[in-house]
């Protein structure tokens, strides 16, 4: 998808409405903005950012058992304080 949108005299544009249809993005809703190589980037902001990460990574944790990792972390973290 590619359009245009046009900056006003306040600086302001339109989130076109393909796009809004497509993140459902509503009225009062925030964006984050972020300029990345001379490019911006319009991020829908997440009402929960615990929700917005969620599973991400979760590959890596697929072949580990966490239980026994946690168990590892917490005895590391035991020992260090005792040194």
């Amino acid at each position: 998808m590619n359009t245009s949108v046009k900056v006003s005299a306040k600086y302001q544009i339109a989130v076109p409405q393909i796009a809004r249809k497509q993140l459902n993005i509503k009225k009062g809703d925030r964006l984050i903005v972020d300029v990345q190589d001379g490019v911006i980037i319009l991020i829908p902001q997440p009402k929960r950012h615990t929700d917005a990460l969620q599973g991400l990574h979760s590959e890596i944790w697929k072949e580990l058992d966490t239980q026994k990792y946690l168990n590892r972390e917490r005895d590391a973290w035991a020992n260090s304080a005792n040194d």
